[in-house]
């Protein structure tokens, strides 16, 4: 009745950028670069699963992860719980904590040695950082001769703790994708929608709304209050065995201060014996304003043209933090025992003009539009 799986990480970085950090999600409070020159924080993980077959159509699923979190503890959380109902061998619906079905890798996000890199290319990933949500979905799959279609929708809501304070909360987040097997192909379309709110950005934006009308109007037009987000993906794999091609796009718009973005990545890879060199191009294109006059601080008295000026330094400084960059990433990947593989992955990221891309923790002295050299080395297991 009942079935235990593990897996895990165990890596470390190095980034040549010393005034800000390199991090592979952004939950996380610091990473390589400022805070450590070699980061175990990035990559490092563990986490369990247990299912548990309650009867043929009834199981329980329970998938727990230790990582670095938003306050820099280790302090494991649980990533997926949900019960699950089998009507037929093709449609099932669950209820709980589930995966988003955003990304081509959706499923097996956290479980790098699935993976062929060290990490999922940051550039798209990023669009989406969250993982699961609390609510259902329903899963229906398609069969026609070699094609295999399974149709997936899911409702619910997510919450977030930012580092720094603040939280983030999805609401009315619904997904539908599409993925398709034909043989050594795989293609996967998704789209998402939702209510997104963040806590300190909205604080912020109601500072403005004390200076009347031109507040307002920047608030309406900033304000991340129960603003409408959406995204769309797309991607492909070709995997015929000895080599592999991937391929993947997303675009993500917010309606609100963090803007819209657009993403994509292109992998191959070839394996020879235990050997698996690759190569990877990303892009991330931030397609928003990065800066906006705000206030008219020239019309106010002395004692509030202050606080309008701390007020657009805060507008302009999110907006310029809009991530903009390209990476090239070149690795290998080499299978040393049965479940168990050694990556190293050297990567090349150049930051758009005034972006600081994906970086975080800016410091003083920081360069925007400069280029960022990663190295990480990281072991991968399953039981």
């Amino acid at each position: 009745m009942l079935s235990f799986s593990a897996f895990g990480t165990l890596g470390i970085v190095h980034s040549s950028e010393e005034r800000a950090d390199f991090t592979s999600n952004l939950f996380k409070p610091n990473g390589a670069g400022y805070t450590h020159a070699w980061s175990p924080d990035v990559d490092s993980k563990v986490g369990g699963q247990i299912i548990a077959s309650l009867t043929s159509q009834l199981s329980a699923m329970v998938q727990a992860i230790s990582e670095q979190n938003y306050d820099g503890s280790f302090t494991p959380h649980v990533e997926w719980a949900n019960l699950k109902y089998q009507f037929t061998q093709d449609a099932s619906v669950r209820v709980g904590r589930i995966v988003l079905p955003s990304f081509l890798f959706s499923q097996s996000r956290n479980v790098a040695y699935t993976n062929p890199w060290v990490r999922p290319p940051s550039e798209l990933y990023s669009l989406v950082p969250v993982d699961s949500s609390d609510g259902g979905d329903f899963s229906y799959a398609l069969h026609s001769g070699r094609v295999n279609q399974t149709w997936v929708g899911t409702y619910g809501v997510t919450d977030s703790k930012k580092p720094g304070g603040g939280t983030g909360k999805a609401r009315r987040l619904w997904t539908i994708s599409d993925t398709i097997e034909a043989g050594s192909l795989t293609a996967h379309l998704t789209y998402q929608q939702g209510n997104l709110t963040i806590s300190n950005l909205h604080t912020l934006f109601g500072a403005f709304r004390r200076f009347g009308a031109q507040g307002d109007a920047l608030a309406d037009t900033y304000d991340p209050y129960n603003r409408r987000l959406t995204f769309f993906g797309a991607g492909a794999m070709y995997d015929p065995g000895s080599w592999f091609l991937i391929g993947e796009w997303g675009t993500s718009e917010f309606h609100s201060v963090l803007g819209k973005s657009t993403a994509w990545y292109a992998s191959t890879g070839y394996r020879l014996a235990k050997l698996t060199p690759y190569l990877t191009y990303g892009q991330l294109r931030g397609t928003s304003n990065r800066s906006d006059p705000g206030l008219n601080a020239s019309s106010l008295p002395p004692a509030l043209a202050g606080r309008a000026t701390g007020l657009n330094t805060a507008l302009n400084s999110i907006l310029g933090s809009i991530a903009d960059q390209k990476t090239v990433s070149i690795g290998t990947r080499w299978d040393v025992l049965k479940d168990v593989d050694l990556k190293v992955q050297y990567d090349r990221t150049r930051l758009g003009a005034g972006s600081p891309g994906t970086l975080i923790n800016l410091q003083p002295g920081f360069q925007t539009g400069g280029t960022v050299n990663l190295f990480s080395v990281a072991i991968d297991f399953v039981w």
